[in-house]
């Protein structure tokens, strides 16, 4: 299997089930493993870290990205950044289902991004089902929150520290809480 393949398999939401994709996700996971590896265990300047980045998710990322390290990802090539996004350290992206961040997005310690589930029933379990995250421009994500997959949040909304996100989030909300549930609008006066 290509990456290419599987990307476009992904889309379709289908069970992660057949021995050629396991084996892919296996080569991919350990490749992941190598890059995040070098990222995490040595100090390294702004410019180095998205290098290696850059090497983690297979295309270039914007020199106006920055991380601060440790970063984990147990796939890497399924999550597209866009400009002035910073994320804090001890993140975790599970991207196999994919994970974008819009513009101007900012990330707390510790969040997870969670892009596979495994099926409910009790003989289904053993399989697991891709749906992507996308987070909208200027996105607040506050630390230890985690967003599950299949879900999109608006532009401009925030995240609570701690929440867990299983419902897609609208644009110019705060959400909170487990499962995280529209607190209150952002309006005018915040913006």
């Amino acid at each position: 299997m290509e990456l290419k393949e599987f990307l476009e398999y992904v889309k379709t939401g289908k069970a992660l089930s057949s021995d050629e994709i396991h084996r892919f996700m296996d080569e991919m996971s350990d490749e992941a493993r190598r890059v995040t590896f070098r990222l995490n265990t040595a100090y390294h300047t702004p410019d180095e870290v998205r290098a290696l980045l850059s090497e983690l998710f297979g295309k270039e990322a914007d020199p106006t990205l920055r991380v601060f390290p440790p970063f984990y990802t147990d796939f890497g090539k399924n999550i597209t950044i866009g400009r002035h996004v910073f994320i804090n350290a001890c993140c975790h992206f599970q991207d196999h289902g994919g994970v974008t961040l819009g513009d101007g997005c900012q990330i707390g310690h510790n969040v997870v991004f969670a892009t596979l589930n495994h099926g409910i029933a009790p003989g289904d379990r053993v399989h697991t089902y891709p749906a992507p995250i996308v987070l909208g421009k200027n996105v607040w994500v506050g630390s230890n929150a985690t967003i599950l997959q299949g879900v999109t949040v608006g532009d401009n909304a925030i995240i609570a520290a701690g929440a867990v996100v299983t419902k897609d989030v609208p644009a110019d909300t705060i959400v909170g809480g487990v499962p995280a549930k529209v607190i209150r609008r952002i309006n005018e006066k915040f913006m």
